[in-house]
Order: structure tokens, then sequence, then C-alpha cells
């Protein structure tokens, strides 16, 4: 069973950001991968915007919680922003299927950004109106949503890709090459 977040201590200014781009082994590990010491704090995987309490890993996948795969980045804004973090959720999956990634289908590998306050709420709107409409060109299906109630995942989903290098990595997670953003 999956648990309400391991408390942790993280050093003072640090902040949060929760997005949902598919299969959540592959965004955690491309998301260590590119940010490591690059202002990443740490980083988990588990399951927001859904219903139930305490959601298990099996009963995500049956597409029944409303909850999805996500990740949360604990980073340090002095050396890495929120927007560029976001920009980068944009370049790393594809934003146009709802409720896909790939050939991961279902509510649980939905494309999100779930927001922890009205300055990241006003930044994840204006990035995604940007990246539909520079990158995307009209096609993102992308949810804006308060971020709610966040459960850790099982032990063996933190790192995985890490622990087992040859693991199932979902093929729209790469990092796709867009022109800058208008300011």
């Amino acid at each position: 069973m999956s648990s309400p977040p391991t408390p942790q201590t993280y050093p003072a200014g640090s902040q949060t950001a929760t997005i949902a781009a598919g299969c959540f082994w592959g965004v955690e590990h491309i998301y260590r991968k590119t940010f490591a010491n690059k202002g990443l704090i740490d980083a988990k995987v588990g399951y927001i915007g859904g219903d139930s309490k305490n959601p298990s890993y099996r009963s995500v996948c049956s597409g029944r919680t409303g909850h999805a795969e996500a990740l949360q980045v604990i980073y340090d804004p002095e050396k890495v922003t929120y927007r560029q973090l976001l920009e980068f959720f944009y370049k790393m999956h594809d934003p146009t299927t709802a409720n896909r990634q790939g050939p991961d289908v279902g509510s649980q590998y939905r494309s999100a950004i779930f927001y922890n306050n009205e300055e990241q709420e006003k930044i994840a709107h204006d990035v995604t109106s940007k990246v539909n409409k520079e990158w995307w060109k009209g096609k993102v299906a992308t949810e804006v949503l308060p971020a709610g109630e966040w459960w850790d995942a099982e032990k063996y989903h933190q790192r995985y890709l890490d622990m087992n290098p040859s693991g199932y990595e979902c093929p729209s997670h790469f990092v796709r090459k867009f022109p800058a953003l208008s300011e």
C-alpha cells in the first residue's frame, strides 16, 4: 500500500512542484538525470488527484481511484525556477493525448500540473498557454489543478529505474527540442 508522505526535512526555502506525465518511473528518472546538481533536492513518485485514501499501485492502475501516477519534485528556487521545471515537463512527454502516454492508457497516465499555491497556478497557466500556442499548436490536453492530497508510492517504485536499469520506460519520455518560449 502507498502511504501519506514520509516526513522529510528539506533546506529552508525549498519548494515543491507536482506533475503527472504518464508512467512515473520514467518521469522521475528523467528529472533526476536532468536536474541533478542543478537545483533538484529530491524527487519521489506517488499518487494525486483521486478520491480514495491510501491508494495502492494496483488500485491506481485499475483506473477507478481517479489518481494519477505523479512526481513530486523538491527543488531550490535559487538554482532552478518553477517555470523551468514546467517548460521541461512539456518537453519530456506528449501533453497532447488525454489519459495516454505512448502505449500506457488510462486516467492514471494523464498529463497534469498540480499547483501548490496561487503563484504556481499563475505560472502553470501561463506556461501551458505558451507551449500550447508555440510548441504543440493548440493540442495540449494537460490539466492544471490544485494539488490536493499526495500519497507516496510504494517503496519499490521510488528510484525504480536506478534499481532496475533495464526496467520499462515509456517511449514517449524523451526531451524534445523546442525553441525558447516568448517572453
